[in-house]
């Protein structure tokens, strides 16, 4: 039987049990009667124009400030591939590079590159885009870190 501060074995050894967990700081509770969505749109998109588009989970491997640019982040990105993707995504003014490294994000892995400030954008991250009181909010999604890069979204 385990008890609660590690393994038996871990303690016959003489070895530290694990620190327990940081506790998390709760995310504060949003006022939704202050958020504005953009309507939705009218026009329909058929289904095998909506198949074509690759959605993948990525891994961020390393993330930077662009030289000379106020808003983009350089992203090298795990796509499962076994070779880095570059995206670059105008998100600084949200979020420092440092926060992202390590995290599971979505991309969509099929747009044809794009040169941005002398690099090669191949792909896009996915945000969610709201405004709150007149000011732009936006989140890159991020999902369970347990998602393996490379993995399909349908």
């Amino acid at each position: 039987m385990k008890t609660l501060g590690g393994s038996d074995a871990s303690k016959k050894e003489g070895k530290a049990a694990a620190p327990a967990a940081q506790a998390v700081e709760p995310v504060k509770d949003i006022d939704f009667s202050k958020v504005e969505i953009e309507p939705l749109f009218k026009d329909f998109v058929d289904f095998e124009t909506f198949a074509k588009s690759d959605y993948r989970a990525v891994k961020v491997k390393e993330c930077s400030a662009v030289p000379k640019s106020k808003k983009l982040l350089k992203f090298v990105l795990d796509d499962g591939s076994g070779e880095d993707r570059v995206i670059l995504s105008g998100i600084h003014e949200y979020y420092e590079p440092e926060e992202l490294v390590g995290k599971t994000a979505i991309a969509i892995t099929n747009l044809p590159p794009r040169p941005m400030m002398g690099i090669d954008s191949c792909g896009m991250l996915i945000s969610a885009v709201h405004h709150e009181e007149g000011q732009e909010r936006l989140h890159l999604l991020m999902v369970d870190d347990r998602i393996p890069a490379g993995a399909k979204l349908y």
